[in-house]
């Protein structure tokens, strides 16, 4: 199925890019979510018409992300958490966790920016957590997890 791509999409191409899919993955994800049209003539000189406005839109929101990567720039989060003896957690640091930390920090952050590839956060110290902000901005978060002191 050949679509035109409205935004970037990683791993798949640019804006205006004509690229060709699986029907299933246009139906399912690019149309419903409005990353892409299908490329009809009708759509094709549409988007033509929509270019510029499409490209402006796209340029602010990679302002805004790198704009928030340079909030995130040496800024270290603090998490308090039970824990054992040995240093492990009882329960683990989820995304939801750190999203709600960081913005009760007063960082815009939603728990699907938070990328965690090897799952969540069970002892304490130091920790890396990747944020994905767009396409194209990745910032990685310090995360510091300490015991809760009983008492």
């Amino acid at each position: 199925m050949d679509v035109i791509l409205l935004e970037k999409v990683a791993n798949l191409g640019n804006l205006g890019d004509r690229v060709a899919v699986r029907s299933g993955y246009a139906r399912n994800f690019l149309l419903p979510k409005g990353k892409a049209t299908l490329a009809t003539v009708a759509n094709v000189a549409r988007f033509e018409a929509r270019r510029a406005e499409l490209e402006k839109a796209a340029n602010e929101l990679l302002s805004s992300a790198q704009a928030r990567a340079a909030a995130f720039e040496g800024y270290k989060l603090t998490l308090t958490a039970k824990a054992g003896n040995e240093g492990k957690l009882f329960g683990s640091i989820g995304t939801s966790d750190i999203a709600e930390a960081a913005s009760r920090d007063g960082k815009v952050l939603e728990r699907a920016e938070v990328r965690m590839p090897n799952g969540p956060l069970r002892t304490v110290g130091e920790h890396v957590v990747a944020v994905h902000l767009h396409t194209d901005v990745d910032v990685e978060l310090q995360v510091l997890i300490v015991a809760d002191e009983p008492g």
